[in-house]
């Protein structure tokens, strides 16, 4: 008689572990959506700026923390915006050890992807708190992407090295845009809880923003896989010598201005999915 209480009191400890864990999942991942959002449109600010004839700071994370840093609270900020990438990384770890919401949640596969997003924003989180904390984290990416490149040329089989990586640079950006075009992103969002003209909205940030983010994928790809081929490190570009490059085509500054403009609505969309995405 006795035992059948204490089952009851570890059953209840334990949906109230869950809950505790699942709330602190769902506020990460909130948090660090948001903060995307945030540093997606300050790109696409900047880049418009560019594609209009203002060229100042570079349209990239480094020039998104320069921006921010000249606002008022610009350093109160830069923190919370290093705290919300944070809550990005340690989201994508919890997907990675415990599997990620909906029924392909705890495949290996989705698994293995979220941990390398983990890996990924926890490198960007390092850089956003670092340039806050004053220490100059958040350099050029195209002077890194030249120096990362250089001293990978010099490994032994470098040039196979860095076309590798250009190459699942290139293939990521076709994947990033093919998903938003077919609008595979609405697995992942509580559409019962949208409106119809939510909806809508979402959908023109979703599919425009993430084919402009392939976009900007794929081409950083491109000149990884020149450097390779040529075995020219100053053939990289970071995020920054990407986009800057759609105005030496043919269709000038126009072309820059409208990847911009998607850049700025991906941003949106990535708040959107900050209230309204599955975790």
């Amino acid at each position: 008689m006795s035992a059948h209480p204490q089952s009851a009191t570890w059953s209840g400890r334990l949906r109230a572990r869950r809950a505790a864990t699942g709330s602190a999942r769902e506020g990460a991942a909130k948090a660090g959506l948001a903060a995307r959002g945030v540093i997606y449109v300050l790109v696409g600010v900047l880049a418009l700026r560019i594609a209009f004839g203002d060229g100042g700071r570079p349209a990239d994370r480094s020039g998104a923390l320069q921006e921010i840093s000249t606002k008022p609270f610009g350093a109160v900020l830069l923190w919370a915006l290093g705290a919300g990438v944070v809550g990005m990384a340690l989201w994508r770890l919890s997907e990675a050890l415990f599997g990620a919401a909906g029924r392909d949640g705890h495949k290996a596969g989705k698994r293995l992807l979220s941990a390398a997003r983990c890996v990924f924003y926890a490198f960007v989180a390092y850089s956003v708190l670092s340039f806050a904390a004053g220490a100059g984290g958040a350099g050029s990416g195209d002077a890194q992407s030249r120096d990362v490149t250089a001293k990978a040329l010099g490994w032994p089989a470098g040039q196979w090295i860095v076309g590798a990586v250009g190459a699942g640079a290139v293939v990521a950006g076709v994947w990033i845009a093919a998903r938003a075009v077919l609008r595979k992103y609405r697995e992942d969002l509580k559409l019962g809880e949208m409106s119809r003209r939510t909806r809508m909205v979402v959908d023109t940030t979703g599919v425009v923003g993430g084919a402009a983010r392939g976009l900007v994928f794929a081409a950083v790809g491109v000149f990884a896989l020149q450097a390779a081929v040529d075995y020219e490190p100053d053939k990289a570009k970071g995020v920054d010598g990407a986009l800057r490059s759609f105005s030496e085509t043919p269709m000038g500054p126009s072309l820059l201005a409208c990847v911009a403009a998607g850049l700025v609505l991906f941003g949106v969309f990535s708040c959107a999915m900050a209230r309204w995405r599955k975790v």
